[in-house]
């Protein structure tokens, strides 16, 4: 019956937000600083699903230069717990198919996200291209997966060389996101599914890399990552097993 009432209201939400904010973003179309806000409202649903999303910014992440974020892709559940820490003017990355979604790929495309072709390898290929092109053109940051899948349960998968390669090619540096484990933990009949943390690190200065480099950076973004991610995960099995949820950083 939870799962049913869960399931009700966030449809309910997200198509009432969609088109509400669909038609708040035709005043200002594309503008990059709605991605955050249209984040920060459908992270709002994480109570619904049970759980206590925590934040963690570091001092002075509202002045952060222009950046590529990375972070890890878990499940759908991303949606409402990353796009809680998104940064103003950061938007993402997503495939073009998702335009198709009702009411979601309306708001996505005018919120000034970025879709790209990949089933066409040969404009996808022109992906770097492009948000390089866009850093430059529109001085914003960009929001990526650099695993390129949702991992499901896997562990934190190898990260592609995408994100690594723009971020040489446009000069700006790497922000990792780091979200501890949701796999298997959202059960939607169980009221509490506990606690899940978001941190975001401080920036990674790629200058010391050439552009023949990425490989080497993205291991060394990976290797951090991987660190973070079993310190959160240890941490959220540590307060959840005591009791000690709350936190005056949770939001």
């Amino acid at each position: 019956m939870l799962s049913i009432l869960r399931f009700i209201i966030v449809v309910i939400y997200c198509i009432l937000l969609c088109i509400f904010g669909s038609i708040y973003c035709l005043f200002s179309p594309r503008n990059p600083r709605h991605v955050a806000t249209f984040g920060h409202l459908f992270g709002r649903l994480a109570p619904v699903f049970g759980l206590k999303v925590e934040t963690r910014l570091p001092a002075g992440a509202e002045n952060h230069p222009t950046a590529i974020y990375i972070c890890n892709h878990q499940n759908n559940f991303d949606m409402v717990t990353a796009a809680k820490i998104v940064q103003p003017p950061t938007v993402t990355v997503g495939k073009k198919s998702l335009l198709w979604i009702p009411f979601f790929g309306q708001i996505y495309w005018l919120t000034g996200n970025m879709l790209i072709d990949r089933d066409n390898r040969t404009k996808a290929l022109g992906t770097i291209s492009q948000v390089v092109a866009q850093i430059q053109k529109r001085n914003i940051s960009v929001w990526m997966f650099p695993e390129g899948t949702r991992s499901r349960g896997r562990g934190l998968l190898p990260f592609k060389t995408g994100a690594f390669h723009a971020a040489i090619a446009a000069g700006v540096p790497i922000i990792p996101v780091c979200v501890s484990n949701t796999s298997n933990k959202i059960k939607l009949n169980r009221w509490n599914n506990g606690l899940v943390i978001v941190e975001m690190l401080d920036p990674i200065d790629i200058s010391g890399y050439g552009k023949d480099q990425a490989r080497k950076l993205a291991t060394h973004c990976r290797d951090i990552m991987r660190e973070k991610i079993a310190e959160l995960d240890k941490e959220v099995a540590e307060r959840e097993a005591s009791g000690r949820v709350e936190n005056n950083q949770a939001s």
